[in-house]
């Protein structure tokens, strides 16, 4: 009997209001152009680039994103207190447990269980509890004989590098967020799991991650404070696709998704991004 694989869209930051039209604009005929089976995103710069709100979320779960990851930015818009114990957002499981929220969820796709974990690094970034730790573990909790996706928001490749080793075989993927930068070396892992150093950002191209060049480049060069307003020149839409063999729970095939479209303005300013 042939082995059922299950294909996972996993799409790298979304920021602002840039990045949210790439998804109501192209998510629909992406899925179904691949015959993806579940989508993944990282959310936390939802709101114009810093945090997510329940209206932002709702928009783009409307547009066909099944569950939000996030990272160290989940917090900045207080209005996400009122949406994070929501099943289908995921916070960083290493932060303090008193904290509200879940760090990883358990999700039905078509007869197939599928684990996914939101992790943060260490490295450059706040003084959390290990991830390798925290890792070893949620799998002595859960299991290793599962489908098990995880996003790993951190700001080191090597950190990066290291876990997607250290869990070579015991989890199906491990996908580097955070830099917003797409890299080249995605692969499968010697002992099947899936891995990229960062699966990019759904936003502008033409920008400072995501925001207006301008602005970054004068905060940069002074070393003061100035506020950072979401760009819109070039938008793309990064992310990687999955498939996992539901067998074997080891993944099969992994591929950057990198799509441009045409440039909706060059500057976007407004209050509400």
């Amino acid at each position: 009997m042939q082995n059922k694989t299950i294909r996972i869209l996993f799409i790298g930051d979304i920021v602002g209001s840039t990045g949210r039209d790439m998804i109501k604009g192209s998510l629909k005929r992406i899925r179904e152009e691949n015959n993806v089976d579940i989508v993944i995103a990282n959310g936390e710069n939802l709101a114009g680039g810093f945090g997510m709100t329940q209206k932002l979320m709702e928009q783009m779960t409307k547009a066909g994103v099944n569950v939000f990851t996030s990272g160290n930015h989940i917090w900045n818009n207080n209005d996400v207190l009122n949406i994070i114990t929501n099943k289908n957002i995921l916070r960083p499981l290493n932060y303090h447990p008193d904290l509200p929220g879940n760090g990883y969820g358990t999700y039905q796709v078509n007869d197939t269980e599928i684990v996914v974990i939101n992790l943060e690094g260490r490295v450059f970034m706040n003084p959390l509890d290990c991830p390798f730790r925290t890792m070893d573990k949620i799998l002595n909790e859960i299991g290793k004989n599962r489908i098990i996706f995880i996003d790993f928001h951190a700001e080191a490749s090597a950190e990066k590098q290291a876990l997607g080793l250290y869990l070579d075989g015991k989890v199906s993927a491990v996908v580097g967020t955070h830099t917003h930068v797409q890299t080249a070396d995605e692969r499968i892992l010697p002992n099947g799991t899936a891995y990229i150093t960062d699966a990019g950002m759904t936003g502008a191209l033409n920008s400072v991650i995501g925001f207006n060049s301008s602005n970054s480049i004068e905060r940069i060069i002074l070393q003061i404070p100035k506020r950072l307003n979401i760009s819109s020149n070039k938008p793309v839409i990064n992310g990687v696709f999955i498939d996992i063999d539901t067998h074997t729970k080891k993944a099969v095939s992994i591929k950057r998704l990198f799509e441009y479209e045409k440039n909706i303005g060059q500057e976007d300013i407004s209050e509400d991004n």
